[in-house]
């Protein structure tokens, strides 16, 4: 091909691209377009130290360099807020999981669990984890550590076949988490 239908076929693949991560960003496409991606980079690293004399085809694919530069960047930036849990629109759904979790709850109104030292003690733990970690605890409660630890537990306990299990709070790659503990005794 030429390299009129080269720079033809990086502004379709470029602008399909765009499109997927858009989707991919909005929910729709599960994984990222990494093959798309690298494919569109495959082409402008084709052109990238070879001199085109044509001016307007020069420009052209000038542009569509920046213009991938661009949105790169931005689905960088995107990916990684996605990865702390502060892009919008997941933020959006996790509020509207909780509405529809909290009008579910309503209907079905559980006796709360009963309270334990081991749970006030690990919940208090988490939530000064969180804090430490500069993370939002609004939407932490007692009620659902509670109900994480009593659903692992008897889970742990069958798996490790012991009589007991402790958890305590750890901070792995600026999170916390929950870990279990075995006791036998």
């Amino acid at each position: 091909m030429g390299v009129a239908e080269d720079i033809a076929k990086l502004e379709l693949d470029l602008r399909e691209l765009v499109i997927k991560y858009e989707q991919y960003f909005f929910g729709i496409e599960k994984r990222e377009p990494l093959r798309l991606l690298d494919s569109v980079e495959r082409a402008v690293r084709r052109y990238q130290n070879v001199s085109i004399p044509n001016t307007s085809q020069r420009f052209k694919y000038d542009s569509l360099v920046a213009t991938l530069s661009v949105h790169k960047q931005k689905w960088t930036r995107t990916n990684r807020l996605i990865e702390e849990g502060k892009f919008q629109r997941d933020r959006f759904r996790m509020s509207l999981h909780q509405a529809e979790s909290a009008a579910k709850g309503d209907k079905t109104k559980a006796p709360p669990p009963p309270h334990d030292n081991q749970i006030d003690t690990v919940f208090q733990q988490y939530l000064n984890a969180r804090l430490a970690c500069n993370l939002p605890v609004d939407n932490i409660s007692r009620e659902k550590v509670a109900e994480a630890i009593n659903r692992q537990k008897p889970v742990l306990m069958q798996k490790y076949g012991c009589r007991d299990v402790d958890f305590v709070v750890v901070i792995e790659s600026g999170k916390p988490t929950l870990k279990a503990r075995p006791k036998n005794s």
